[in-house]
């Protein structure tokens, strides 16, 4: 019994993870555009944009092989899987075991190199610029995500997110320069990452500033809804991540009765909320920089990250 609620509530973890993500989208549009004294598409504006898509017909290049055609399968399936193993309402679920630092880094990679590959396969210049991009910006910031993982591992004893999660919960670890460092370069990457100001405006199409946008023109109909659907899910990959890592108050585990996972339920999504309104707020009151300081701007979360690790492993306790 208590093996079929395990996976009932595991079950009930990942679709909420993919029902949450447009919806996450939609609140920092919301947000910024009544910023900007706008009025704003509704935050259902996505979820009306992903069944139009899947309604749409696919068009692909004549020249596209079948890595073109099998790149969006892969990129949501490698993402979906990595925002359903990080421990959000509860820890301790039934394949929480799964949920190794490392090897959601390695699925948010795999993710990046079809996306680039994909993008490179029909030939056109767009395709071409935007993986050149892609690739520079994760050339800083995959190290940086590393250094953030090592520091948490020597803090926790694990790479292992929910016992992570228990971990910062239950001890009193207090106020750490390490562990400053450590969330100010995971901020830096997650805005790196999910192609959000300063690094990369999402709304724009324009050739000289686009980076994300640029790889995907050429999809349309469901292949482009699940890169969008993708796209939405790191973004709330990231957050979770940010929040199991750092804010894990709240957090239920697999034992707790089912009102206290309920409970946990409740807070993971007020502090998602919060995170939109910080994301939307920032990106009003910050331009978006020039492409040659995005490799400055991750340089210094690669630092911060080193910096992490040896105030850690050097002075303990700070």
């Amino acid at each position: 019994m208590a093996l079929m609620f395990s996976l009932f509530m595991q079950g009930i973890q990942m679709m909420l993870v993919l029902l949450v993500a447009p919806l996450l989208v939609g609140v920092v549009r919301k947000v910024r555009a009544r910023i900007l004294l706008r009025r704003g598409p509704s935050i259902l504006q996505p979820y009306r944009d992903l069944w139009r898509l899947l309604r749409k017909e696919t068009v692909v290049a004549r020249n596209a092989s079948w890595l073109f055609r099998v790149a969006p399968y892969l990129i949501f399936a490698a993402v979906w899987v990595a925002a359903a193993l990080v421990p959000v309402f509860a820890t301790g679920l039934e394949f929480n075991w799964t949920a190794d630092l490392l090897a959601i880094v390695a699925l948010l990679g795999t993710a990046r190199f079809a996306t680039a590959l994909a993008a490179m396969d029909i030939g056109t210049s767009f395709g071409g610029l935007g993986a050149s991009r892609e690739m520079m910006v994760a050339s800083l910031a995959e190290p940086a995500m590393l250094m953030i993982v090592f520091t948490i591992s020597l803090l926790a004893g694990t790479t292992q997110l929910s016992e992570i999660a228990n971990f910062v919960a239950s001890q009193p670890i207090g106020l750490r320069i390490s562990l400053g460092f450590a969330f100010t370069a995971l901020l830096i990457v997650a805005l790196a990452e999910n192609a959000r100001i300063p690094v990369d405006n999402p709304s724009t199409h324009l050739e000289l500033t686009m980076i994300h946008e640029a790889m995907v023109l050429e999809y349309s109909g469901r292949h482009l809804a699940l890169i969008e659907a993708a796209s939405a899910t790191k973004l709330l990959l990231y957050m979770s991540l940010i929040i199991s890592l750092f804010l894990p108050y709240g957090i239920a585990t697999n034992e707790a009765p089912l009102s206290l996972q309920l409970f946990g339920m409740l807070v993971w999504l007020a502090k998602l909320g919060i995170g939109a309104v910080l994301l939307a707020i920032g990106e009003t009151v910050v331009s978006k920089m020039r492409l040659f300081r995005v490799a400055e701007f991750l340089g210094a979360a690669l630092v911060m990250g080193l910096l992490s690790m040896i105030f850690l492993f050097v002075f303990k306790g700070i």
